[in-house]
């Protein structure tokens, strides 16, 4: 069984993909910096973080975190100053030679997996459309568990799927820049930047 209106959530979701956010830009960070390969990571990460946020929200704390919204106030800043470190690290990292397969970088898988968990988690805007949009596309009166798990499975591929276009936009990016790596560096630090402020001047 369909939940409701499973083509027009679709058709939501996708445009919420498409417009950059922090996991977005932080692919397309690492995509350029480190390679497709190991920022496929973060994705998974990304996913893994949203999956437990619908969980959380449809199942648990969905009504606690909409009667104190001052806790997504906690969670925008966190995920502020999180934005702000991962720029600092990627600025401070040693210029190497880019390649576009197999790049070599002292930075372990769990570490990818990890950043893009928590900016993911700490993403006030994932937990805002969770909590508004997943409930709408629901039938309580039905077998509601079935309905979660497609909504949830739709969101997590197509959100995956988004995530490596993004990388891969990147990847073709590092073609043009691949003679100076500490432009690369420059570009991923400022865009992290950049969307740790919009995100700290924007009212959730």
């Amino acid at each position: 069984m369909l939940p409701l209106n499973f083509f027009l959530f679709t058709q939501i979701i996708l445009f919420l993909f498409i417009t950059p956010g922090s996991p977005r830009i932080l692919i397309v960070s690492y995509a350029m910096r480190y390679g497709l390969k190991k920022s496929m990571w973060t994705a998974l990460g990304d996913i893994t973080a949203n999956t437990i946020q619908m969980i959380l929200v449809i199942f648990g704390i969905g009504s606690l975190l909409f009667a104190y919204p001052q806790i997504f106030s906690i969670i925008k800043w966190l995920g502020i100053i999180y934005l702000l470190y991962l720029a600092y690290e990627l600025m401070q990292s040693q210029a190497k030679k880019i390649l576009l397969e197999g790049i070599n970088i002292d930075k372990k898988t769990f570490s990818f997996f990890k950043d893009g968990f928590i900016v993911a988690g700490l993403s006030p805007k994932a937990w805002i459309f969770i909590g508004t949009i997943f409930p709408t596309f629901i039938d309580f009166e039905k077998n509601y568990i079935i309905q979660f798990l497609i909504l949830g499975i739709s969101y997590v591929t197509l959100d995956f799927i988004s995530l490596m276009i993004y990388g891969l936009i990147a990847k073709k990016i590092v073609v043009w820049l691949k003679t100076n790596p500490r432009t690369i560096n420059i570009i991923s630090s400022v865009a992290l930047i950049i969307i740790a402020l919009i995100a700290a001047f924007i009212k959730f």
